[in-house]
């Protein structure tokens, strides 16, 4: 069944970004926020971000079906393991609201929202939650999982690169359709990054951040196998089938 999906990451704490999902994430069966809600170098102390942010998670999720993960500007203190965790995103949720550690369903696709891990314990939950959505999986799999993996183009800044080894390993073992990262601020525009990677059969994918009012995101229209990436007055077109870039 066809789904179209908005995805944005490293909102930042931008209230002007998050206003304009609001307005238009209605368009789209599913809005995947994909970590970094939260800015802990804003003045605004972190848990009244909290706070505005559980709001607007409420108020998009009356409009579509919201699948966020945490970034490592999310965390919010340590978890039973003494790792840092981000626990405001580890609550339970009702409705049309996912957060960390869970899989959904959604028309046929499979997403599997990967928590931003600090050590050993953290780390290995996450492996057991991708083994565990792996059992049952439908035809296609979604990851949302922060940091970008190792092997592409998606974790360069222009100057170094910031390689997830761990998340590049699991897709190599799992094999998931798409995956929805972030982290990496300035990946799509820089000599050598871009907004779009491969590793074997599977996409990855990175929208960066500006800090404007539209945030760069791309679309996924599952039906059409294309994805759309709209950064900062530039739009890119991918073609998930043949692998070329088609014109926007």
């Amino acid at each position: 069944m066809r789904v179209r999906i908005l995805v944005a990451s490293d909102v930042h704490y931008r209230l002007q970004s998050l206003d304009w999902l609001c307005e238009v994430s209605g368009d789209y069966d599913a809005l995947v926020l994909a970590g970094d809600l939260l800015d802990v170098a804003n003045a605004v102390p972190v848990h009244a971000q909290i706070v505005v942010l559980e709001s607007y998670l409420t108020r998009l999720a009356e409009l579509t079906t919201v699948l966020a993960v945490s970034g490592n500007h999310d965390l919010d203190g340590p978890g039973q393991h003494g790792e840092q965790v981000s626990r405001w995103l580890q609550r339970p949720r009702n409705g049309t609201l996912y957060t960390d550690g869970q899989s959904v369903d959604l028309d046929g696709t499979r997403f599997t929202l990967c928590p931003w891990w600090d050590g050993p314990v953290t780390r290995s939950l996450v492996e057991a939650q991708l083994s565990a959505a792996a059992a049952d999986r439908p035809e296609r799999w979604i990851w949302v999982y922060h940091s970008p993996p190792a092997g592409t183009p998606l974790c360069s800044d222009g100057r170094r690169s910031f390689p997830d080894h761990d998340l590049a390993a699991w897709i190599e073992q799992h094999e998931p359709d798409l995956v929805f990262c972030g982290h990496i601020h300035q990946s799509p525009w820089v000599e050598g990054g871009s907004w779009y990677g491969r590793i074997g059969s599977t996409w990855a994918f990175n929208a960066g951040h500006v800090r404007t009012r539209v945030p760069p995101h791309i679309v996924i229209d599952t039906g059409l196998d294309a994805a759309e990436w709209f950064g900062s007055g530039e739009v890119g077109r991918l073609d998930l089938r043949s692998g070329q870039p088609t014109p926007a």
